[in-house]
């Protein structure tokens, strides 16, 4: 009887860890889905999601008073800067998902 006891309060802690870990997932996929990050450059506004992808771009009207030659590079470099803050959310996402498995 003491071992039957014994092996059903092993199987009761490997599904609470389980349980455990698959919350934990399921908070860190959430927060993937939420990342969004914005930058700013002058009159330039990108905003981007976890997986770096361009959500919106704005374009401030003061735009029109910079060369043509330099619209492309600050459009394309506060794209870069936005989507690097996103990177480094989606990072710590990941890096606190594999914490918490850890500590498990």
């Amino acid at each position: 009887m003491g071992r039957c006891h014994s092996m059903s309060g092993r199987m009761d802690e490997l599904v609470a860890d389980a349980t455990g870990k698959l919350e934990h997932l399921e908070a860190a996929l959430h927060s993937l889905r939420q990342v969004r990050e914005r930058a700013t450059s002058g009159p330039v506004t990108a905003e981007v999601d976890g997986k770096g992808a361009l959500l919106g771009l704005w374009l401030d009207e003061a735009i029109t008073d910079l060369p043509a030659r330099d619209v492309g590079r600050l459009i394309v470099a506060t794209c870069h800067r936005a989507a690097q803050a996103a990177g480094s959310r989606r990072a710590q996402v990941l890096s606190n998902l594999n914490e918490a498995f850890r500590a498990q």
